[in-house]
């Protein structure tokens, strides 16, 4: 349910909806409690040649929305929970295309564009290359990892920038409202159907998730709940073993 909505604008910046390209890409960014993050991330949104952007709170208790006001965005509040803020947000989109990005992710300058060049239907989905902001090698393992996987399973998570175009989202959203893999499940039922498109990106991806617990850790854990998902754990019972960040 959304509790309010607003729309902030800073000065006199301005994002004139429907001028450009034909494509019109609205961007939903997911938060709770991310006052270091938010006001950067807006900014970097647009930046990347985007038309809307629609910040999707679920209960902050920092200054979060003091600082999300100060930028040009639209603000949405909803009860608590990636997949629900997600759905909440792509019902207020007004984009052709619309990209779910995660507050600790930053899309590369060029991202309108790319996403304009490689998507010419009205049918798709996909995400960007990452680059995980961290110097060690284990990183880059998980980067080609990662893109391998959209390759090979179809499979695109929240943190590689899961983008859909509007038909898509009509045909096969919204998010399960889980606690926890929403984005996998999401993107099951998307390949059974649409092949993936991997933009170059990179996508910069805050490592703070790999740095607080450990890269092998985390990465395991990650593995482990997939696997556990597919045995036919709930993932309700997955969700007490993964502590998210902002939720």
């Amino acid at each position: 349910m959304i509790i309010h909505a607003a729309f902030f604008v800073c000065g006199d910046l301005e994002h004139p909806v429907g001028t450009g390209p034909a494509l019109k890409i609205s961007v939903v960014i997911p938060v709770i409690n991310e006052a270091p993050l938010i006001g950067d991330a807006i900014q970097s949104v647009w930046a990347a040649g985007v038309d809307q952007v629609i910040v999707v709170d679920g209960g902050s208790i920092d200054q979060t929305r003091q600082i999300a006001s100060q930028q040009s965005c639209e603000w949405l509040e909803s009860k608590p929970g990636r997949a629900l803020q997600q759905n909440v947000g792509a019902a207020a989109a007004d984009g052709d295309l619309i990209l779910f990005l995660h507050v600790d992710t930053t899309l590369p300058g060029d991202a309108g564009s790319q996403l304009r060049n490689a998507v010419t239907g009205v049918r798709g989905y996909g995400g960007f290359h990452q680059q995980i902001m961290n110097q060690r090698r284990i990183f880059r393992w998980i980067e080609n990892g990662n893109a391998r996987r959209v390759g090979r399973s179809g499979m695109v998570y929240g943190d590689q920038g899961l983008f859909v175009t509007r038909t898509t989202w009509q045909e096969h959203g919204p998010f399960p409202v889980e606690p926890l893999m929403e984005d996998y499940l999401l993107s099951k039922r998307l390949r059974t159907s649409l092949k993936p498109v991997l933009l170059p990106g990179p996508l910069l991806v805050n490592a703070r998730r790999w740095e607080q617990y450990g890269a092998i850790r985390q990465t395991v854990r990650n593995k482990l709940i997939t696997l556990g998902y597919g045995l036919g754990v709930s993932p309700k019972r997955l969700a007490a073993c993964y502590r998210r960040h902002d939720h």
